[in-house]
């Protein structure tokens, strides 16, 4: 099989000087530049430990920021690629706090290999995977199951619309499912394929539906998109912050399930929790459980009853007892935090 890389995005969100920066274009009202997209849990270490215990068959490991390095990072650890966003975003769209301008430009990457697996710094890995979890006979592990996209407001709504015009004017759906129409009935999505039984007598693709989770993708695809379509992607890298006229990497995603260039995979294989309420009851079954292979730990954008400090304590305290010993990507000498427990 090709070889896989990892590709993870993070931003120190309590930096003094990114702050400033960051301030210097604060946005309109048309885009999206909450607390919560930067806020930091601190749980970045959790991250590494889950990689190195449960996929050390990860080729290399590309932290991308904006030039910020945790201090408890080794970063001389031989998996370990720092990427800074201006060695392959190019100069005209930065400085950005925008994740999509930065998602649809990581083919530009140095030495990225042509597999890869896309992770938000909120995407654990809390169980054993194997490469085959993300690719298959060198093809990304994907579903294909439609859905009705119905707008509600959120700068994503508009996201996925303009997502969706772009696939519905590239392939039709009629003749996309009858191609591989194995790969669209499958039995591993289980309930879900109703929805692609009652929505595909629509002449376009009405939504295709994604979990909050990692994405495996080929370089191949974002370079074919982008000769198609530059001047929409160059749009959305114009943009310093997330924009209602944006596309994201969902994009390249449903590219690739409508060429037929994917294998299905059950939905369920991750999980997917929401910091939404102030209980956060069931968190300590889904962090330490053995029912998912990966979660995303979705912060909560709109819902000001959360206790963000209480969340982020308890979130630790369960992280740490999942993986109490330090990983490789961890300055050995940094271990204040952890010593008593080795």
């Amino acid at each position: 099989m090709e070889k896989i890389d990892f590709v993870i995005l993070w931003v120190d969100g309590s930096d003094s000087k990114w702050l400033a920066e960051k301030k210097k274009y604060q946005p309109g009202l048309d885009v999206d530049s909450s607390i919560a997209r930067y806020r930091d849990w601190d749980n970045l270490k959790y991250w590494f430990r889950g990689v190195e215990k449960y996929a050390n068959w990860v080729n290399k490991v590309y932290f991308v920021t904006c030039g910020q390095i945790p201090t408890w990072l080794n970063t001389n650890n031989n998996k370990l690629v720092l990427v800074d966003h201006k060695d392959f975003i190019p100069e005209k769209y930065l400085p950005t706090f925008n994740s999509n301008a930065i998602e649809m430009n990581l083919h530009r990457i140095k030495d990225l290999s042509e597999n890869f697996v896309l992770f938000n710094d909120d995407m654990f890995i809390v169980n054993q995977t194997k490469p085959q979890d993300f690719f298959y006979d060198d093809l990304p592990m994907d579903s294909a199951i439609l859905r009705a996209h119905v707008a509600s407001g959120d700068v994503t709504d508009y996201i996925i619309s303009n997502n969706m015009a772009i696939i519905n004017k590239h392939f039709n759906s009629h003749r996309v499912m009858k191609k591989d129409f194995f790969k669209w009935y499958n039995l591993k999505y289980g309930k879900f394929l109703y929805n692609n039984i009652f929505l595909h007598p629509y002449d376009n693709f009405t939504g295709i539906r994604f979990e909050h989770l990692t994405s495996s993708f080929k370089k191949s695809t974002f370079e074919k998109i982008w000769n198609l379509e530059g001047e929409k992607l160059d749009q959305t890298c114009s943009h310093r912050f997330r924009s209602t006229s944006d596309i994201n990497q969902w994009l390249v995603k449903s590219w690739q399930v409508c060429e037929g260039k994917f294998e299905p995979r059950n939905p369920k294989w991750g999980g997917y929790y929401c910091y939404n309420n102030d209980t956060l009851k069931n968190l300590k079954e889904f962090i330490t459980g053995n029912k998912y292979k990966v979660i995303c730990l979705n912060d909560a954008t709109n819902d000001e009853k959360l206790n963000f400090e209480q969340a982020k304590k308890y979130t630790k305290v369960l992280f740490d007892s999942k993986f109490p010993i330090k990983s490789g990507f961890e300055l050995k000498e940094n271990d204040n935090e952890y010593e008593n427990k080795q």
